[in-house]
């Protein structure tokens, strides 16, 4: 692995809970990892330590086969051969393009900074605007500078914190793409971190999702969409609520009984031993309910949102749960109506019952 974190601990002075506890994960070369979480999970902190800006309490943070930290070791930030990019880019207002991406590359001969000046400014899609000064350049021109500044020096590892977090919506999705294919043709190694669920899923290899300074998943995207580990991975990413269930041994299968019907891919649950009564909650996201007038089951339009070419309907069961459904935008009905609905669920993932707690409906 090139990068190595295991049981990694990091405690403010001063706080009764850890910031970073007990985290492990690995990359390896060339792969970009990102981390996501809700604001304080964490995230953050892990980053700086990797960074050596954040001292570790516990375990060890392994670069290269390097040990960097440890709970007896502490490697200078400056001794990591780590690159950088920040959520205001920290570009030099004073210098040109070419200037700021020359700044960390002092060691090197004139004719040589310039020809890497050159190399990483065209690798970032940016060879027309040396002689530009920052507020000469739109803000995705910009992050790109500052991208090609931290790649300059060739670190060993580029760590990026949130670094679209002050662009347009619509700008950092794609932006996104743009530095994965960046990252990928440099061939280097990153760990991203952002709150942003779209960027996550465009850049990352490896996602992993923190909550309360822990790591609870390490995974590709589509394992933490379709077989999320823990209940609050299950809750944060995409789009869903838990549903009342009832899990019963049928002959040689299993079967999940819902109040929307039957539910039988139950290859990765598990068995009704595993809950009290076989009682417990299922995952429903809003692309395993479809709408189908034909159905039996019934649902009461709550709230509608558009999305262009879908709605996302919140819907109100008779027996009272709540689901979501993506719908195509052209049934477009009225709140208060009735509709029907039936499950399509590819991946039936499972939880213990939370006792008393009303479902709850997971954000993007």
């Amino acid at each position: 692995m090139f990068l190595d974190i295991s049981q990694l601990g990091v405690h403010y002075a001063g706080r009764s809970k850890p910031a970073v506890d007990g985290v492990s994960f690995s990359l390896q070369a060339g792969e970009i990892g990102v981390l996501i979480g809700p604001s304080g999970c964490g995230k953050t902190t892990l980053l700086r330590a990797v960074a050596g800006l954040e001292r570790a309490n516990a375990g060890s943070i392994t670069l290269a086969r390097d040990v960097v930290s440890s709970a007896t070791l502490h490697v200078p930030a400056e001794s990591r051969r780590i690159g950088m990019v920040f959520q205001d880019y920290a570009l030099f207002p004073h210098l040109d393009a070419a200037h700021n991406v020359a700044f960390g590359l002092t060691h090197l001969t004139h004719a040589q900074r310039e020809q890497r000046v050159s190399e990483v400014l065209e690798l970032v899609g940016l060879g027309n605007v040396h002689k530009r000064f920052p507020h000469e350049l739109s803000g995705g021109q910009q992050q790109r500078v500052a991208l090609a500044r931290a790649l300059a020096p060739q670190p060993r590892l580029l760590l990026l914190d949130e670094p679209f977090s002050n662009l347009d919506v619509d700008l950092r999705e794609r932006l996104a793409h743009e530095v994965r294919g960046i990252l990928k043709a440099a061939g280097a190694t990153a760990l991203f971190v952002t709150h942003d669920q779209l960027e996550a899923f465009a850049i990352g290899d490896r996602i992993g999702v923190m909550h309360q300074g822990q790591l609870h998943q390490w995974d590709e995207a589509y394992a933490l969409y379709h077989r999320p580990a823990t209940r609050f991975v299950a809750d944060f990413i995409g789009h869903g609520v838990f549903a009342q269930a009832h899990i019963e041994q049928r002959g040689d299968g299993v079967v999940v009984h819902t109040a929307l019907g039957d539910l039988t891919d139950m290859l990765e649950c598990p068995l009704p031993g595993a809950y009290v009564d076989g009682l417990c909650d299922v995952l429903l996201r809003a692309d395993d309910i479809v709408h189908d007038d034909s159905a039996p089951v019934k649902a009461q339009i709550l709230r509608k949102a558009f999305r262009g070419s879908e709605f996302l309907y919140t819907l109100k069961l008779q027996t009272g749960e709540t689901v979501m459904a993506h719908v195509p935008s052209h049934h477009n009905h009225a709140l208060g109506e009735w509709i029907g609905i039936r499950a399509a669920v590819d991946h039936v993932v499972t939880f213990p019952r939370e006792p008393n707690a009303a479902p709850a409906a997971a954000s993007v």
